[in-house]
């Protein structure tokens, strides 16, 4: 096979906005064009100076923009107005002005359904709370992405097949990425993990290249 110094960038945005709170203490004060910054430069730091940059893919999925009503209060809730819809809608803004940045975005799978928080359920089977205890905070409404990993894993896998890099980065802390990995590796590329200094299971090394985080530490450790 022919020696390719490109190199792919995968960043699962539902982990990376995660872990970016725990590393930055001031995160939460961050504007959406620093968020972009940071995001940018901490996945450059994984080009060496013989590499060259084919693309940064980053998937997430556009926020819930309905309106709802909460069923203990019967309160409107208007998703779209939330400080985490305007947030992620401006990052992802930002985030298109970003060279060799691709957009991979998925959607929110609405199951129009309420949860009670696993700490107020606890208290409820062991009788500790009665329903008529619940307040507005004790519920949650359930949203989850729909078609991230399919999304990451096609990406993988055609890059791999066409031979288009030699070198793929994933920053992210799940393992569903396994199945990828397995097929890229096999197609002679060096697949290397970035879970932004996140505990991963010992199992996962066998299916990776190379392990790395290039984000500050919050644990105060050097970058490796």
């Amino acid at each position: 096979m022919r020696q390719n110094h490109s190199i792919a960038i995968f960043v699962d945005g539902g982990f990376f906005l995660k872990q970016y709170r725990k590393i930055f203490s001031e995160a939460l004060t961050h504007s959406p064009e620093e968020v972009a910054k940071n995001l940018y430069t901490i996945a450059l730091r994984h080009v060496a100076k013989d590499e060259h940059l084919y693309r940064i893919f980053y998937y997430d999925s556009l926020p819930l923009l309905k309106k709802v009503h909460n069923p203990i209060t019967k309160k409107c809730i208007d998703f779209s107005r939330s400080e985490q819809a305007r947030f992620r809608l401006e990052f992802f803004e930002q985030l298109k002005k970003k060279r060799k940045l691709a957009l991979r975005l998925g959607t929110i799978k609405d199951s129009s359904n309420w949860v009670i928080k696993p700490e107020k359920t606890k208290q409820l089977l062991n009788k500790q709370i009665e329903i008529s205890d619940l307040t507005e905070n004790d519920i949650t409404y359930e949203m989850r992405q729909k078609g991230i990993d399919m999304k990451i894993g096609v990406d993988i896998t055609s890059l791999a097949l066409k031979e288009f890099v030699g070198k793929m980065v994933l920053i992210s802390g799940d393992s569903d990425f396994v199945p990828a990995s397995k097929l890229a590796r096999r197609e002679g590329i060096d697949f290397v993990l970035d879970p932004m200094w996140n505990h991963i299971d010992r199992n996962l090394f066998e299916h990776i290249d190379g392990l790395r985080s290039t984000c500050p530490n919050p644990r105060g450790k050097t970058v490796i």
